[in-house]
């Protein structure tokens, strides 16, 4: 177990970023102050001594000194002088695979945000269309990465030097599907559907068309039907095949959370109190996931909270359920899952510093 550890964050000006360097900041087993980073900094800025953070983001002073952290141009001799040990990457994808393979190199231990690293099949990376695909280099890099779903891989992620952090789609549908698969009730034949919805942060800070207040307000739109970049991840986590699953998400006019509908048929008729163990029996130890056993879960439950929800309702026939599963895509979907992943790398707490 390692008693404190000094962490860096790069792409600290993101939705994402900000919420995990806000985690860090009041984690009780932190060395200090996180290191924060931004890929770029003008040289103005540079001159200063940084870009103050509360620059960026005034909601992140408080009475520990944040205020007085600044967001510095990233630099490996900067790391290494500040002897970080745990290197987060909140940075789009075709950056993490650029910066990866030199953190290794210098005996960091990565958390990635981005999807540079978490899938294992060529068919399924081929949506990120990877400059360094099927290199040497990155295919030994791959075999290192571990899916950072807790729930899921715990005891991979405690020896891992490279940890994938989950797609925030891909965390929801995952959780509700993967207790009932593993379980051996789910009809794969007769295929499932999930149905999920994310508020407009999901797409990232970037300002689109799509994402512009006039567009996203009083509107429900699908979006990248059959082809998500999430979808990959649901079909090697959960063990299920292409053919298997409709995943459809869906913007909400909201500026955070989802809510994942998912629909699936059984092989046999089941009653309530079994699929109620199969999910406590396959959580029993997951301090961040919370079953709701008699109501569905809704957005507002878990929005600007570290747990996802899920619950489930099941038909009068016993063959057919409907399972709903709800989290913050900038936490339990980004930033406190990355700090989960944290805990479980150094022996601590699971939940440490999320509760």
């Amino acid at each position: 177990m390692t008693d404190t550890v000094q962490t860096a964050v790069v792409g600290v000006t993101g939705y994402a970023g900000a919420e995990l360097v806000r985690l860090l900041l009041h984690h009780p087993r932190l060395r200090g102050l996180p290191a924060i980073f931004a890929g770029r900094v003008e040289a103005s800025d540079v001159a200063r001594g940084g870009i103050p953070l509360s620059e960026i983001h005034p909601e992140l002073s408080d009475s520990k000194g944040s205020g007085k952290l600044r967001v510095q141009p990233f630099s490996w001799e900067l790391l290494s002088d500040l002897d970080v040990q745990v290197l987060f990457l909140a940075t789009p994808h075709e950056q993490s695979r650029k910066w990866v393979p030199e953190a290794l190199a210098r005996g960091l231990r990565v958390i990635d945000l981005s999807g540079a690293w978490r899938l294992n099949e060529t068919a399924n990376r081929a949506v990120y269309s990877f400059e360094d695909e099927g290199s040497i280099e990155a295919m030994n890099i791959q075999a290192q990465a571990v899916y950072g779903m807790p729930e899921l891989h715990r005891t991979k992620i405690a020896g891992a030097r490279l940890v994938a952090n989950p797609g925030c789609y891909a965390t929801s549908v995952i959780l509700a599907l993967k207790p009932l698969v593993d379980a051996g009730l789910v009809d794969l034949e007769h295929g499932i559907v999930a149905d999920s919805k994310s508020g407009v942060s999901g797409a990232g800070k970037a300002p689109t068309a799509k994402t512009h207040f006039m567009y996203a307000a009083d509107n429900l739109s699908a979006y990248s039907v059959f082809n998500h970049r999430h979808t990959g991840e649901l079909l090697e986590q959960v063990g299920i095949e292409a053919d298997s699953i409709v995943f459809t998400p869906h913007l909400l006019p909201i500026p955070r959370g989802i809510l994942s509908t998912v629909y699936v048929r059984f092989k046999q008729p089941q009653t309530k109190a079994g699929i109620a163990h199969a999910y406590h029996s396959f959580f029993a130890g997951s301090p961040m996931v919370r079953l709701h056993d008699t109501a569905l879960p809704q957005i507002q439950y878990s929005v600007r909270t570290n747990y996802a929800d899920v619950g489930f309702q099941l038909a009068s026939d016993g063959r057919r359920a409907v399972i709903v599963s709800c989290l913050d895509n900038l936490l339990k979907g980004a930033s406190s899952q990355a700090v989960q992943n944290l805990n479980v790398m150094l022996a601590w707490d699971e939940a440490e510093g999320l509760e």
